[in-house]
């Protein structure tokens, strides 16, 4: 990795002449679009100077087809939070996604690991299973969408017919899809690419 994209990785808010050498485009194409709302950032205050947030900079480069190389990230692959302490959902989940390059997969069995793991690995899709008495969905998917860095996250919940937590309390909570497990794998899968395209056109 060069020093240029190196040090892109690291920042994590972009100034509309940075934004505009990672977009390839002129720093008065990304003025224009910050200022009609269609990238989203924040004014120096006493300033006239434009400040993007490195999150708004990615979606607005992936809303666009921007490839994301300059910022040092593969936006091919698609960050992937599995929140379930039941084994039975965890095998479906693991071994639909185990040998498919388009997702990275991490696991979280509690409330507070999936915490931790969604301000750390800034998951773009979380799974969440209903069914086992530890995890309350409900009340994680309103934490999803209540906070800043996970509020636009896509959300698939897993669970069984007679959960406790029903597909309309979901939905209500923010999750944007329920459903019905056993089901097959590929099925699954096309769940997941489906809400991963739904949130790249918003």
């Amino acid at each position: 990795m060069d020093t240029e994209k190196a040090n892109n990785t690291e920042k994590r808010v972009f100034t509309t002449g940075e934004a505009a050498k990672v977009c390839g485009v002129s720093q008065q194409t990304i003025i224009r679009s910050f200022d009609a709302g269609r990238l989203t950032g924040f004014k120096v205050p006493g300033s006239k100077f434009r400040r993007i947030p490195r999150d708004e900079l990615v979606r607005f480069m992936r809303a666009n087809g921007m490839p994301l190389e300059a910022l040092g990230e593969d936006g091919s692959v698609a960050r992937v939070l599995l929140i379930s302490a039941d084994q039975a959902v965890s095998r479906l989940v693991e071994s639909t996604l185990k040998d498919d390059r388009r997702f990275s997969l991490v696991t979280a069995n509690n409330a507070f690991d999936a915490g931790l793991l969604t301000e750390s690995f800034k998951p773009g899709l979380v799974i969440l299973s209903t069914r086992h008495d530890e995890i309350d969905p409900v009340a994680i998917c309103r934490r999803l969408r209540s906070r800043s860095e996970s509020a636009d996250v896509r959300i698939l919940s897993l669970g069984g017919a007679s959960d406790s937590s029903r597909p309309e309390s979901l939905r209500r909570a923010g999750a944007n899809e329920v459903l019905i497990v056993p089901c097959a794998g590929d099925l699954l899968l096309r769940r997941l690419v489906s809400l991963l395209a739904s949130a790249s056109e918003r």
